[in-house]
């Protein structure tokens, strides 16, 4: 069986981050994790690139009896909605209304958790690079690249440090340029390719997030 590649994700974000060195010292970008495994990962870019870490909190809506499936996503004063999908599977107003309020809800609590009272990044114009810890089946990448469009970045750059091959592929509709440091196959799984993928807490996004914060030059690519 295949060794992992990475022994955690800091150690996955900075290889992810010597792939990404051609956006070091811009003023305009801004990386984004997606919580919570996405966070550590983003981190060391952010540290690498010595840019600015924020979060991307963004919730899947998943349609009703499968939730896997996204039909459309929400973040921040963002709603993406694949309006043809909902047609296709008859899905009425009520309920997709009610998709929509539970996971503004949950939407609202993690907002609260990680954000506080600090304001969302102000991404028009700019180059967002949004970081997740891997993709398999890329559904939150994709919502999630979705959302961030509808904010108005220049340029979307979506990277990972291991990836499904033909998810990495797909998400190129998604986004100026995808980098997925590695491919292997077969995939496996995400956790598969890492030594230790201990779930990520709340408490240590909230840290990430105050540390880069304070210290938004710390290591030097």
């Amino acid at each position: 069986m295949a060794t992992p590649i990475y022994r955690n994700r800091q150690h996955a974000g900075r290889a992810l981050a010597i792939r990404l060195r051609a956006y070091a010292g811009r003023a305009d970008v801004h990386v984004l994790g997606l919580p919570r495994g996405g966070v550590p990962v983003a981190f060391e870019v952010a540290q690498a690139l010595h840019a600015p870490l924020g979060v991307l909190v963004v919730r899947k809506l998943g349609i009703p009896g499968y939730p896997e499936y996204a039909m459309g996503a929400i973040a921040p004063g963002v709603r993406v909605l694949d309006d043809a999908l909902v047609r296709r599977i008859g899905l009425d107003e009520a309920a997709l209304q009610q998709v929509i309020a539970t996971e503004q809800q949950e939407l609202a609590r993690r907002e609260r958790l990680y954000r506080g009272d600090r304001p969302p990044p102000a991404l028009q114009g700019r180059t967002a690079i949004l970081v997740d810890d891997g993709l398999a089946t890329g559904a939150t990448m994709r919502a999630a690249a979705r959302a961030l469009r509808a904010m108005g970045p220049a340029r979307c750059v979506l990277a990972v440090p291991v990836a499904a091959a033909d998810t990495c592929a797909a998400m190129r509709q998604e986004a100026d340029e995808v980098v997925c440091a590695t491919t292997p196959a077969p995939f496996l799984s995400v956790g598969h390719w890492y030594d230790d993928f201990s779930q990520t807490g709340d408490d240590e996004v909230r840290a990430l997030l105050a540390r880069a914060a304070s210290h938004p030059m710390e290591t030097p690519l």
